[in-house]
């Protein structure tokens, strides 16, 4: 496979992950000022499809064009650029994974209120307040990882 492609498809996925996941906090927290139940539960639907359809692909090929770049680029695996890229996508991916349990949780309880009519429980916004928090050391972690893989040092 040609490097300029895997290169391409690298940064097009960091992209899209950095992309989705600050378009997504975007309109949760706008719903979240809002009392319409069915404006919140729009943002929430579409939060955890995005995150299926764009994020999660995203995800994926982000580990796997990484490793074919350093594998036929000659960088050396453990340079100290690439290992804190490494930490840092984890710690981002630690924050993500429960951000969609999070979200999930959310949309569920957007759906009860929608059919009952009763406003969202007091968990919703404990859980929102979380949602919120989880989302700045991965937000931080990817600046900082794209800024690692322009630099290509500490």
């Amino acid at each position: 496979m040609d490097y300029t492609l895997v290169k391409t498809l690298h940064i097009l996925s960091a992209t899209v992950l950095f992309g989705t996941g600050l378009g997504i906090a975007f309109f949760m927290v706008r719903s979240h000022f809002t009392d319409d139940i069915q404006q919140k539960l729009y943002a929430a639907r579409n939060t955890v499809l995005a995150d299926m359809v764009f994020t999660l692909p995203a995800v994926i090929l982000q580990p796997v064009t990484g490793a074919w770049l350093v594998v036929n680029g000659g960088y050396d695996w453990n340079a100290p650029w690439l290992m804190a890229t490494y930490g840092l996508y984890i710690l981002a991916g630690a924050c993500w994974l429960p951000v969609v349990w999070i979200q999930i949780r959310l949309k569920r309880m957007l759906q009860l209120a929608a059919q009952t009519g009763a406003p969202p429980p007091e968990r919703y916004h404990t859980l929102f307040r979380l949602w919120f928090i989880l989302g700045w050391p991965a937000f931080i972690g990817l600046v900082l990882v794209f800024y690692l893989m322009v630099a290509k040092a500490l």
